[in-house]
């Protein structure tokens, strides 16, 4: 069910409003690597993109993150290993996304790439 402008507009001011308080704690440096993760469970039409969107830069992540057809939320994330980890674990916090499964696979870094591109639609 698509919700109407103004309340999906309020919902993702709400979740950036939210993300950004949220105190990040020291991250120990780590190797870099990319990974492609599929989240499976209560990922699509609760803001999870745009929650991992925002954490992922504040984290100094890089990829993109996008909706499939099959109800599953896909992402490629690269950075320190620590700080990927750091973001799954918090998505996993946030009440209103249900993770009941992560398929990880480590891929190929993507040279010079620079920032978390904004989510992404079907």
């Amino acid at each position: 069910m698509k919700l109407p402008k103004w309340l999906q507009e309020a919902r993702e001011s709400y979740i950036v409003r939210q993300t950004r308080k949220v105190k990040i704690p020291k991250i120990e440096k780590s190797s870099i690597l990319r990974k492609r993760l599929i989240f499976s469970g209560k990922v699509q039409n609760v803001g999870f993109r745009l929650e991992t969107y925002e954490m992922g830069r504040r984290l100094g992540l890089t990829g993109f993150v996008k909706n499939r057809e099959d109800k599953k939320v896909e992402a490629e994330i690269q950075g320190e290993e620590k700080k990927i980890d750091y973001l799954i674990s918090y998505l996993k916090s946030v009440k209103r996304i249900e993770i009941e499964k992560i398929d990880m696979k480590e891929i190929p870094i993507i040279k010079d790439e620079e920032e978390f591109e904004p989510y992404k639609n079907k």
